[in-house]
Order: structure tokens, then C-alpha cells, then sequence
């Protein structure tokens, strides 16, 4: 992994990666997005780790998007599909992530905080798909029209214009917002909370949340019904009604 461009850190069952280049806006140069990858797999593989955050270095950006110079350098045509991380369509992710939005989240940047499970923002931060500004293309916005209102992901895509954190909490895109002082502490508070609940039922519980996003309800409900058998048939299953009755924490196998 490129240390200078992503760093990994874990704090309480936490995995902090952060985009490290706050002089360029945090973009995604080449470093930067293979980084990301190898962070992602490191995740994905690091039992100590319930929970991802991914933000960025600095206060002004969580990542501006690609790095228009070396796109330019490169003569940059039709992106690959692996040309960045997108959780869920090149790279899975089982577990829960979750985007802190330190500041801009524009194009590449705004791809990375949709394909968190969970954003949470700073009182500064903006979000735009800003590619119709530049030329450029947006193929990784086709969920938008289910996260957001169909008309207002139209208005995003059309127009390019930024719209705030509050915004995007009043329309459902960000969780919360809270002063910029605040989201470290309070992104890890939630993420907390999530690493604290049984594993098998959050894994679960991730699964079943997106499954309305690709098939009809009946089939949904039949997935949903597999997805979670196992969960009842755990051990864990059996842990959390013994803690209650015996007024302790449980104690999760995940099993």
C-alpha cells in the first residue's frame, strides 16, 4: 500500500483510511486510488477491524476527485472499471463503512461517499458531481436515483453545483452533520456502536439493506429470509437473550 498517499489506522475495532494529500484536495491520482484498493483489501481482511471510516487529510477536502493534471498528463480516455475503488461494484465490502466528510466530496470524492454505507459531515463540507463542468463522465452515479430523490439526483447531475452537508442530510444522502471540531469523535462514536452489535447480525443486516435496490419486494423478502437463517441458527443468536436475562454484555463469537 502506499503509505504516503493512504494511511490505515485502527482504533477500538476502527479502521481510519484516510486519503493522504491535503495540498492536492486529497484527489486520486495513481498512488492514491491503488492505495485505496490495497487499504480496502487490508480491511476486508483484518479481523481486529468491524467497521471502516474513510475520510481525508486536512480540513478543506475529503477528496476533490480525480487528479484533473495527471488525467491530462495521461490523455485519460474511458476510465476502466477498477480505475478507483466503488464498494459494492469492483471491490465487495461485507462489513460496514462509513464516509466522514472533512470538506469538498466533488466527483470522485462525492463517488467514494456514495458507495459508503454511512456519511457522516462537517458543517463546511459540499458535495457535487461536478464532471458535466469538465468534460468529464459519471457512469458510477447510476444508484444516485435510488439514494436520492429521482429529481433532485437529475438536478446533482445536471447542473454540477455543490449542494451543502445540510442539504444532503435534509434529502437522506448524509446521516448527520456536526461541527468539523467534532467528526473524528463523533464518527467513531457511531462506528462504535456498530462494532459493538453482533457481528453476524450487522453483516446481516448490511446485506438485507440492499437488496430492494435490486430486485422486486416478493424476491427481496425470499433473500432476506436465506440471508438471515444462519444468524438464528448462531450461537450468538442464543448469547444475546442469556446476556439480558443475566443483566451482562453479551459476549459475540460471531458464530
Amino acid at each position: 500500500m502506499s503509505e504516503e498517499a493512504i494511511t490505515y489506522e485502527v482504533d477500538d475495532g476502527v479502521a481510519w483510511v484516510t486519503i493522504n494529500r491535503p495540498d492536492a484536495r486529497n484527489a486520486l491520482n495513481a498512488a492514491a486510488r491503488e492505495g485505496l484498493f490495497a487499504a480496502t483489501h487490508r480491511f476486508n481482511a483484518d479481523d481486529s477491524a468491524k467497521v471502516m471510516v474513510l475520510t481525508g487529510a486536512g480540513d478543506r477536502a475529503f477528496c476533490a476527485g480525480g487528479d484533473l493534471k495527471e488525467m491530462s498528463e495521461t490523455a485519460l480516455t474511458v476510465p476502466p472499471p477498477d480505475f478507483a475503488p466503488q464498494f459494492g461494484r469492483n471491490i465487495d465490502v461485507i462489513k460496514p463503512t462509513i464516509a466522514a466528510v472533512n470538506g469538498v466530496a466533488f466527483a470522485g470524492g462525492f463517488l467514494l461517499a456514495q458507495q459508503c454505507d454511512l456519511v457522516v459531515a462537517a458543517e463546511h463540507a459540499t458535495f457535487a458531481v461536478s464532471e458535466v463542468k469538465v468534460g468529464r463522465g459519471s457512469p458510477w452515479a447510476a444508484p444516485l436515483s435510488w439514494l436520492l430523490p429521482p429529481r433532485l439526483a437529475l438536478q446533482i447531475l445536471l447542473t454540477g453545483d455543490p449542494i451543502s452537508a445540510e442539504r444532503a442530510r435534509e434529502v437522506g444522502m448524509v446521516n448527520e452533520v456536526v461541527p468539523a471540531a467534532e467528526l473524528r469523535a463523533r464518527t467513531q462514536e457511531l462506528a462504535v456502536r456498530i462494532a459493538s452489535n453482533a457481528p453476524l447480525s450487522v453483516l446481516a443486516a448490511k446485506r438485507t439493506a440492499y437488496l430492494s435496490a435490486e430486485y422486486p419486494l416478493a424476491r427481496a423478502y425470499e433473500l432476506a429470509e436465506d440471508i438471515w437463517e444462519p444468524v438464528y441458527l448462531s450461537a450468538d443468536a442464543q448469547e444475546g437473550p442469556t446476556a439480558f436475562r443475566e443483566k451482562r454484555t453479551p459476549v459475540w463469537k460471531g458464530r
